[in-house]
């Protein structure tokens, strides 16, 4: 018998086909191919919202926080003008601005909450952090030397429930010794402006004030806690600030973002490894689906199968025959996932905003998430690397019913019939 050079091919056409005849046959064949494409979509959805969190977390993160810190090993950093400007000198250093940095309490009325409260000065602090674009009432200018005013987060401020031009008092934990005994200082503020910055742990625990009347209140004299970089390289800010210490000679104690935040994108990459095995389990259900269609259409065209051997078809062009049909369902499939995955991911914001309107409540809380909003950033690599899983498990499915078909013997199936 001629094979011709697309025999296998048009042979598993035909079965494919043919199946129509066949409802149950033609349903489970739907049903596996309909399973690969949710499987191939739900995959590439979670993906692209992890990795949409991810970049968003870390845009956001950049555009609030300096690259790197440099601060003293035990006591704050005494001649740090000079030790700026090395600072600024050292390769892949662009900016480099001091801060003074404590935790104390603000309160108004009969509301208190913890924060951080950072000082800073409002020109060099524009050239390390993007905060100055994320003030949304008042300016970063407006924290002036003696002006003791405040930049409250939006979060912080709602929490204390406060506005533009309100008072707070701010508690710190050196106390005042005092007839009386050991009291806390504290210092009147003025909330000259609010931040909203997207970035929940920011809008919730941090409170600017201007880098001279932090020092005052901390008892610093002129001091500072540390100085806080803007590299050329963020992605290699651990490796670049160790260098700028060890240039200096040491005696620092060195931080970088990725370090500050390493829970966050530790705790992203460990859940995109953990959603990636556990979704597989439904491309998985989905192949073997595929095995069981391809078993059954084994069965049925026995008769067909012993005459195709009887004419001189080999074993081999059989199995290619059903790994062609097997795999042409599972090629259906994965090509409707990624559309349908593509097309929700593209428009998944829309869609969650469209869900909670609907519902009356919010499904994403800054609270928990750390972001108000669900990103979706399709990856070309998660595609790729999805389409080929699937497509390697669908062709490990058509594998036992096509070696079931190759070993037909002929003269065995035509007895029964």
């Amino acid at each position: 018998m001629s094979t011709g050079p697309f025999l296998e091919w048009r042979l598993a056409a035909r079965y494919l086909r043919a199946q129509t005849d066949n409802r149950f046959l033609s349903f489970i064949s739907l049903v596996g191919a309909v399973g690969v494409a949710l499987g191939v979509a739900v995959l590439l959805i979670v993906l692209a919202v992890m990795n949409g969190f991810e970049s968003e977390l870390k845009s956001r993160i950049l555009s609030m926080a300096s690259h790197a810190t440099l601060s003293g090993l035990d006591a704050p950093l005494e001649d740090w003008s000079g030790l700026a400007t090395r600072v600024a000198a050292e390769p892949h250093v662009l900016a480099v601005a001091p801060y003074v940095e404590q935790r104390a309490l603000l309160a108004h009325g009969d509301r208190v909450s913890g924060v951080l409260v950072r000082g800073v000065t409002a020109e060099a602090e524009a050239k390390v952090s993007g905060v100055a674009a994320h003030v949304v009432a008042g300016r970063l200018a407006d924290l002036l030397p003696g002006g003791y005013q405040v930049l409250l987060g939006r979060a912080l401020a709602a929490e204390l429930r406060v506005a533009t031009g309100d008072t707070v008092v701010l508690a710190v934990p050196m106390g005042t010794t005092t007839p009386v005994g050991v009291v806390p200082r504290v210092r009147r503020l003025k909330v000259a402006g609010i931040i909203d910055s997207g970035f929940y742990e920011f809008d919730r625990n941090v409170a600017l004030v201007e880098l001279g009347d932090a020092a005052r209140i901390f008892r610093l004299g002129t001091s500072v806690t540390g100085l806080r970089l803007k590299l050329d390289e963020p992605f290699a800010a651990g490796r670049i600030v160790r260098a700028v210490a060890v240039d200096l000679g040491g005696g620092f104690t060195i931080s970088d973002w990725t370090r500050q935040h390493a829970n966050f994108f530790r705790s992203i990459a460990t859940t995109k490894s953990i959603m990636f095995v556990l979704l597989l389990l439904v491309i998985g259900v989905a192949a073997f689906n595929i095995v069981a269609t391809l078993v059954m259409l084994v069965r049925e065209k026995q008769s067909d199968i012993a005459i195709l051997r009887t004419l001189g078809l080999a074993p081999r062009s059989l199995l290619a025959v059903f790994v062609m049909q097997g795999t042409a369902i599972g090629v259906i499939g994965t090509l409707a996932g990624l559309g349908l995955g593509l097309l929700v991911a593209a428009k998944l914001t829309t869609l969650v905003h469209g869900l909670e309107a609907l519902l009356g409540t919010r499904l994403i809380d800054a609270r928990v998430y750390f972001i108000d909003e669900l990103p979706a950033r399709v990856s070309a690599l998660d595609a790729a690397r999805i389409s080929a899983t699937a497509l390697g498990l669908t062709v490990l499915s058509t594998l036992y019913p096509a070696l079931k078909a190759a070993r037909t013997q002929p003269a065995e199936a035509l007895r029964h019939e």
